[in-house]
């Protein structure tokens, strides 16, 4: 059988820490900040990673876990429409002019009723996904284009957050018929990490940006849905479902039983008129330890065992003029830590997603800045201390943080000011 590889060779789990290094802000112009939530209309609750959409532009977001977002608009799409969508809820659409406070958007479930033609369309359903796999190069973006992407990554040790990433980075997105990787330019970045969490361990995952940009399943289908991979899943149809009013086909996927290798499993939601992948959440079968183990683990301490216990991904694509494009992915990786001769082990889970921002159709051989390209194997230490400047992203739009993000962020920025401070205070005592 062939062995597995797949995501995990970008996503590696190292016994240190991940962070960024950073770089010049830009510019400042004009611009309208929105903020709100985005939720269920009956029960209120929140709608974790609804598209934003501003109307005849390339400017969007996603809202958080906690179903909130904010997005920042330049003066000239002010007259602009703002559209809002979910997987199986009906889209809305809002005046921004009328915009003056925080918003909550309520969506209605849509209600979907399959025809038997629509149900006799596709009776296999591994059929079905082949036949989405090839149809990439009439569906997908087959133009070179320039993404602005926000790229956020946690560590937390327990519920407690132990370190916390930011980058706005930019993604040289390869057209769907092309087999050339994308790259990825770092634009700007911060980091934090408070090590006393971490105890004598700082944990990073390799790879940061890419580990996100490689589940874009169309784009690289060799890190989970390869020919030789396929027969050893079983395919089934799920209760379909609708963006807006078109029809979504829903596919669930498991590996067989007799299959030793650690597999995925997960629905992959396909859109019926075009046969476009929408949106896909999987998870790695983590039952052999030892197996899944040596897939994450690139170095770890001698008296430690580590081993994942969850490892979970999301990708989401966006359509505009007929096309469709990668848009939002999410990766979460659970990992216990049992240590040779004590009593209790740590849990620590690492958590990152990569929402665009923006884009634009550019040029196949446009300038990459070599200083600035990273490599899916680089790791990148240098500290940084961005938490402290409050307009460190400018007019860059970026995922609005969770709650518990938030109150670290704050805790950071208090952090920062009192330790600048106490440096102001000692170089006052040594001039007296």
């Amino acid at each position: 059988m062939k062995s597995t590889t797949r995501l995990t060779l970008k996503g590696l789990l190292i016994l240190m820490f991940f962070c960024f290094s950073a770089v010049n802000a830009q510019d400042a112009k004009a611009i309208k900040e929105i903020k709100g939530k985005v939720i269920d209309q009956k029960t209120n609750d929140p709608l974790v990673f609804s598209d934003l959409i501003i109307a005849n532009s390339n400017i969007s977001t996603v809202t958080n876990t906690d179903g909130e977002f904010l997005l920042k608009i330049p003066q000239d799409l002010l007259d602009g429409i703002l559209i809002v969508s979910y997987l199986g809820y009906e889209k809305k659409e809002i005046k921004i002019s009328t915009i003056d406070k925080k918003l909550k958007i309520a969506l209605t479930p849509a209600i979907t009723e399959l025809s038997t033609v629509e149900i006799d369309t596709y009776k296999d359903a591994k059929t079905l996904l082949e036949a989405t796999l090839k149809n990439k190069s009439l569906v997908y973006n087959d133009n070179s284009t320039l993404m602005t992407a926000f790229y956020r990554e946690t560590i937390k040790k327990r519920r407690r957050n132990a370190s916390l990433s930011e980058a706005v980075v930019k993604i040289h997105k390869r057209p769907y018929n092309n087999y050339k990787k994308d790259a990825i330019e770092l634009v700007k970045s911060r980091k934090k990490t408070d090590y006393t969490k971490l105890d004598t361990l700082a944990v990073k995952l390799q790879g940061g940006p890419f580990s996100n940009l490689y589940t874009d399943i169309i784009k690289y289908p060799e890190y989970i849905f390869t020919k030789e991979d396929i027969p050893l899943y079983n395919f089934s149809f799920g209760k379909s479902t609708q963006i807006d009013d078109d029809l979504i086909y829903v596919i669930k996927f498991r590996q067989k039983p007799h299959v030793e290798t650690p597999l995925y499993y997960g629905k992959l939601y396909i859109d019926a008129k075009t046969l476009a992948l929408t949106n896909a959440v999987y998870s790695l079968n983590v039952e052999n330890k030892k197996a899944t183990s040596e897939m994450y683990v690139r170095k770890k301490p001698g008296s430690a065992i580590v081993y994942p216990t969850e490892a979970t991904y999301r990708v989401n694509y966006r359509t505009k003029n007929g096309k469709w494009q990668y848009a939002y992915s999410n990766i979460s990786l659970t990992f216990k830590v049992n240590w040779k001769r004590r009593l209790f082990n740590n849990v620590y889970t690492l958590n990152s997603e990569m929402a665009i921002t923006d884009w634009r159709i550019t040029d196949a051989d446009i300038q990459r800045p070599r200083k600035k390209m990273l490599r899916p194997t680089t790791i990148l230490v240098d500290a940084t201390s961005g938490f402290s400047d409050p307009k460190f992203w400018g007019v860059y739009n970026i995922i609005e943080p969770e709650k518990s993000i938030e109150s670290a962020i704050k805790k950071i920025q208090k952090q920062l000011k009192k330790a600048k401070e106490n440096r102001k205070t000692s170089k006052e005592t040594k001039k007296a």
